[in-house]
């Protein structure tokens, strides 16, 4: 397993499903840093996309996992962050491939657009798959060039 601990996040519409997913992770054998929320009442999603995915380039956790409405906030949220390479999953080939090819560390789910069994599902390939590293590591290396180079 690639993660052996995560910062999870979430907004007001990802509240139900991370807080479904704590004993997930907790089965799983994975710490979890929870930067909430912790309730279903509105709230801005960039913040808690932020604080989650600044603790991975910091070195406190290995990856983290955003979940609000549709993922797609969160992802954008994330991927402002240096050394963060986020993308919105909705099954589990993708989360594979994210992690084998992109070195993805932070994976953002659809509350709203998704099931907790497809969630599981999604997870389970994303945290049981390595980065293959070789011809790949070039083109990870390019994407956080970008960021490098529009500071």
């Amino acid at each position: 397993m690639a993660f052996k601990k995560i910062s999870l996040g979430c907004d007001h519409a990802g509240f139900q499903m991370k807080d479904a997913l704590m004993g997930y992770f907790k089965d799983k054998g994975i710490e979890v840093v929870n930067v909430g929320t912790d309730s279903a009442d509105s709230c801005d999603y960039p913040e808690f996309a932020e604080k989650a995915a600044r603790m991975v380039p910091a070195g406190e956790v290995h990856a983290c996992v955003l979940v609000c409405g549709s993922g797609v906030g969160m992802s954008m949220a994330a991927n402002k962050v240096a050394g963060i390479r986020a993308f919105v999953c909705n099954e589990p080939v993708s989360a594979r491939m994210s992690r084998l090819h992109n070195n993805c560390n932070c994976i953002c789910l659809g509350g709203r657009m998704i099931g907790l069994e497809m969630a599981k599902a999604i997870l389970n390939a994303w945290l049981d798959t390595d980065f293959e590293g070789d011809r790949h590591q070039r083109r990870v290396e390019q994407l956080d060039a970008i960021i490098t180079r529009n500071k």
